[in-house]
């Protein structure tokens, strides 16, 4: 079943559980979804769709940042609720030891020297960690930490 169908299914099921919670992180998916694929012309592949999923992930991590430091714990609440319903249609998250190895063997095989060099060692990571769950910023942090001797 393609996590498009695994959404709806959940769906269904959060509202004959009565979850509203659940329910309403779910619709959201949903409606992303749609909304990507409307905007790629086609319907969205499992991976795709995963891609879709992270983003979410990531605006909730930012806006609980934003509403932690504003005093409404009430609302980075319900976006934590909202990323563990998201976290269920993620990969497991990558290993740290494994997403080092892809930093170091990114830095040779791309024959970066100098934090200059960032963007080319985070494309050549991203590829390599494509299909897993892994964070960009962390990966960042990595890489720059690596260039600059670290």
């Amino acid at each position: 079943m393609s996590l498009t169908a695994d959404v709806s299914a959940a769906i269904a099921d959060a509202m004959r559980k009565k979850d509203p919670a659940r329910l309403s992180a779910l619709r959201m998916l949903k409606a992303a979804f749609m909304n990507r694929s409307i905007e790629k012309g086609h319907d969205l592949d499992d991976n795709e769709a995963r891609q879709v999923v992270a983003s979410l992930v990531k605006q909730r991590k930012d806006s609980i940042e934003q509403f932690t430091s504003g005093g409404r714990q009430d609302l980075a609440d319900k976006e934590a609720a909202e990323i563990r319903v998201l976290d269920a249609y993620l990969p497991p998250a990558a290993d740290p030891a494994a997403v080092g190895r892809a930093v170091d063997e990114a830095i040779a095989e791309t024959g970066a020297t100098s934090p200059k060099d960032t963007g080319r060692v985070m494309k050549a990571v991203m590829a390599r960690l494509a299909g897993q769950n892994v964070d960009g910023k962390t990966v960042n942090e990595l890489v720059r930490q690596r260039l600059a001797g670290g």
